[in-house]
């Protein structure tokens, strides 16, 4: 770390309030945006269980200042034991339970991969003080949130009932918001992690106690499994737009989708004339962005072509003829679920990072390892058991992904971590934000805040309409109708919508952050001394 005492800023944005200050408070004492990361990506594992886990899977864009982003795929491919044969007595992937525990968990080599690289920056950290304040976390305790008893209370009745989830409930009830949940297991956990180093979630102690209890469990997950795994450093998918450059992570994950709709946005927004204009194009561009991902994206081996050529400007052009300023197109479409949290950091070099981090569905498989407190994802559920499917299961094979952290450098020197939580709704909910902070020049709190919208299907929910909260309805309802789309509204503000934020360094080296009011997060933007 620097000795000198210059003034520079710092920022940090998380969904949940103490995993921000977690990371704001690393950054203040002199951490890299990475470090800040990897202490609040521990933080809140813990104080939002419901959302993600070290039992889950993690993607992270990396910026320095004037080099090009890098990223890290840490997310789990499915295991050794995994095969259409194991799973022909189901006829399909259970979604809880331990057969839907199959895929590694690829969050904790994610960590270890980034800090290798902020180790080349500066000298490091000790990780036992990363670690400390989500060890502090888990052993005091966590309040209760709201959004932690709405899953609770949704989960209950699938999960209450497997072995060891009673470290999720208080005296065997779902949690109520205000209630203290102390995770003992998780801290002993962190604890050993400080001691041992993150390797040993993969080759020592912990990778042992997981690999006993995913086994007892029913899990197909081994030691083998664990032992075997290694997060990758992947070149990140890029496009260059007439307000800059921007980026996001290739498959498996949907990355290319958010590219695209921006992409093709850029190419018609200035055909809006109103806000419901504004909506329709995003949306109709979500369309063919989506028919494009669900064509192409699956486990990297099975992407037939090259991803890049997608965002080609023939390849746009082609696409835009689909997109008609006055009618939607028709949308029976397939939706993606998926619980998660994204943060993004800032540090006094100008390093910003942009990561996700989830165990897909809420508490994902339900599984919970007794002596770790780990739960188990059940991210392998996006695997398909039919012969001809792109998303076909085999062991090694790494499912279709709805993560994408997303990262833009415009061309008056801005440059924005951006990204949410929310599954199918990603890629939309980064268009809502970029879009209008960019182009419609709002402010970075009131682009995360207003009134959003969903194409698709969510769950216990045929319908493939366009759901829009009530406040930004009152306002473009009647004009999308009118150009084709079938409407439902939901809450304002509502959860359903995600998790959004973002972090934006300024070229006069001034900062700032947002979090999303769906959220329980807040935002910090500070300067600091070094």
């Amino acid at each position: 770390m620097s000795n000198s005492t210059t003034l520079r800023p710092v920022a940090f944005t998380a969904p949940h309030y103490a995993a921000s200050q977690v990371g704001q408070n690393v950054l203040q004492h002199g951490g890299t945006a990475i470090e800040a990361m990897v202490a609040a990506a521990a933080s809140i594992s813990v104080v939002y269980p419901h959302m993600n886990s070290m039992g889950g899977d993690g993607f992270w864009l990396i910026s320095e200042p004037g080099k090009e982003p890098v990223a890290i795929d840490a997310s789990g491919t499915a295991c050794a034991q995994a095969d259409l044969a194991y799973y022909a007595k189901h006829g399909t992937i259970p979604s809880r339970g331990p057969d839907a525990a199959l895929t590694m968990a690829g969050a904790v080599s994610g960590w270890q991969k980034a800090l290798e690289i902020s180790h080349t920056w500066q000298s490091g950290l000790p990780l036992s003080e990363l670690l400390a304040p989500a060890i502090g976390q888990a052993e005091w305790g966590i309040e209760v949130t709201q959004s932690l008893q709405d899953a609770s209370e949704k989960t209950f009745d699938d999960l209450s009932t497997i072995p060891h989830f009673e470290q999720f409930l208080i005296k065997g009830k779902s949690l109520k918001k205000g209630k203290i949940l102390k995770l003992p297991a998780i801290a002993k956990t962190l604890a050993k992690l400080a001691e041992n180093g993150l390797e040993d979630f993969y080759k020592g102690e912990i990778a042992q106690a997981l690999a006993e209890d995913l086994s007892a469990a029913g899990s197909p997950i081994t030691l083998e499994d664990l032992n075997a795994y290694e997060a990758q450093i992947v070149t990140p998918l890029s496009v260059t737009t007439s307000v800059g450059k921007l980026y996001n992570l290739p498959a498996p994950t949907q990355g290319i989708a958010s590219l695209l709709i921006l992409a093709l946005f850029d190419k018609v927004q200035h055909l809006a004339t109103n806000e419901a204009d504004f909506v329709h194009l995003l949306v109709e561009c979500t369309k063919q962005a989506f028919i494009k991902r669900n064509q192409y994206v699956a486990d990297q081996s099975r992407v037939s072509i090259d991803l890049q050529n997608l965002l080609s400007l023939e390849s746009l052009d082609a696409m835009v003829l689909d997109i008609n300023i006055d009618s939607a197109l028709s949308w029976p479409h397939l939706a993606k679920p998926g619980d998660t949290i994204w943060m993004g950091a800032c540090d006094s070099e100008g390093r910003m990072v942009s990561y996700i981090q989830s165990i897909y569905w809420e508490f994902g498989s339900g599984v919970v390892s007794p002596q770790t407190g780990i739960v188990w994802n059940n991210r392998g559920t996006s695997f398909s058991l039919q012969a001809d499917s792109l998303q076909q299961l085999a062991p090694g094979m790494k499912p279709f992904h709805t993560l994408n952290p997303a990262f833009a450098e415009l061309n008056d020197g801005r440059r924005i971590s951006y990204g949410t939580m929310g599954g199918e709704g990603q890629p939309q909910t980064q268009a809502a934000i970029f879009s209008r902070y960019v182009y419609q020049q709002k402010s970075l709190a009131e682009s995360i805040s207003l009134g959003r919208w969903l194409l698709g299907r969510t769950w216990g929910d045929e319908s493939h309409n366009l759901k829009i909260e009530q406040d930004l309805a009152d306002d473009i309802q009647s004009e999308l109708s009118a150009k084709g789309h079938d409407i439902a509204l939901v809450d304002s503000r509502n959860e359903l919508m995600g998790h959004a934020g973002a972090v934006v360094m300024r070229p006069d080296d001034n900062v700032s952050a947002a979090t999303d009011p769906r959220s329980d997060g807040n935002a910090f933007a500070a300067h600091t001394y070094e």
